[in-house]
């Protein structure tokens, strides 16, 4: 378990990046860099596929159609909706909305993998979670509490309803993702993340020629292929294609194989809190009290729910 929570804080820190990717190129389009992202991402994997050719070649047909599941609603899907919302309405708003997913994932988690993983008990784990979503709701107001304009109505309506529509990818994909891991124990999690990228690529060249088509029509003036500041561009689409999809991918899989789904669930946090101290190094700004009391909190929640005991399916003897 010690090994998995530190893998789960490995992919945690990787994946808190892609909260400041959208703020960095704001100019971009949310499509653009969910497709620049993820084409990255699948170049990257070219090379570690080839010399992991023989275990990807062990994968079968339903192993590769899931990994195209995956890439399409946990990859393209998930940062598209992300992005969008970060654009719209900000770091601050879209956080919380998606800070909600250690809560949500181990609620579905408990619900649909208790015959497998065991249950936690709801009376055992509902103090947990309500420190987690007491945490979350107090960093967050925190930082809401810096906001100094509004947004108008249709805008504010849009970045809300992208971010709870990333919120529903990001609850299905990492229950799928450790189903199949939990399910596949002789498969390794380094070749999976290896063929969720390359699962990815096809759909993300489509997509970044559809985009590009798209621009064409609505905003001429944008300068394609890479945008107005290329070698920024490049930069910061490798760099998160490199560290939050194949590396990050690559932690979460081990992450995965070695702690029951429901409390990996829960470890989603370390993704926000890793999001808000990239955010607050971005600003050069210290955090505030309030932001602090509610890390403490979250966390405690964390720890908390180490401790609770799982009530394990009992074996057939016959």
């Amino acid at each position: 378990m010690f090994t998995g929570v530190l893998f789960a804080l490995a992919a945690g820190a990787m994946w808190g990046l892609i909260f400041i990717g959208p703020v960095l190129i704001p100019e971009y389009p949310a499509a653009l860099q969910s497709v620049g992202r993820y084409l990255a991402f699948g170049l990257i994997c070219l090379p570690l596929a080839w010399q992991d050719r023989r275990r990807l070649s062990a994968l079968n047909r339903a192993d590769w159609l899931e990994a195209l599941k995956l890439a399409a609603i946990g990859n393209l899907l998930y940062y598209f909706f992300l992005s969008s919302a970060i654009q719209q309405i900000g770091v601050p708003i879209s956080s919380m909305i998606i800070g909600v997913l250690p809560v949500v994932v181990t609620i579905c988690s408990n619900i649909s993998y208790s015959h497998r993983d065991g249950k936690f008990a709801w009376r055992d784990l509902l103090p947990s979670l309500a420190l987690v979503l007491a945490g979350l709701v107090c960093v967050n107001l925190a930082e809401l509490q810096g906001k100094t304009h509004g947004y108008d109505v249709p805008t504010y309506l849009s970045g809300i309803a992208f971010a709870f529509m990333a919120v529903a990818c990001w609850t299905w994909y990492p229950m799928r993702n450790a189903n199949w891991l939990r399910v596949n124990t002789t498969k390794s999690p380094v070749t999976w993340a290896t063929a969720q990228g390359i699962a990815t690529l096809p759909l993300a060249i489509l997509g970044y020629g559809l985009v590009w088509y798209q621009l064409q029509l609505v905003q001429p003036s944008f300068d394609m292929p890479l945008g107005p500041r290329p070698w920024v561009f490049i930069a910061l689409m490798s760099t998160i294609g490199l560290l939050c999809s194949w590396l990050g991918t690559l932690c979460w899989n081990q992450a995965s194989q070695r702690l029951p789904t429901a409390l990996a669930g829960q470890l989603i946090v370390f993704e926000t809190l890793a999001g808000l101290t990239y955010a607050f190094l971005l600003r050069q700004e210290f955090p505030s009290l309030l932001t602090m009391i509610g890390v403490m909190i979250l966390m405690l929640g964390v720890l908390k729910s180490f401790r609770i005991k799982r009530i394990m399916p009992l074996q057939s003897t016959s």
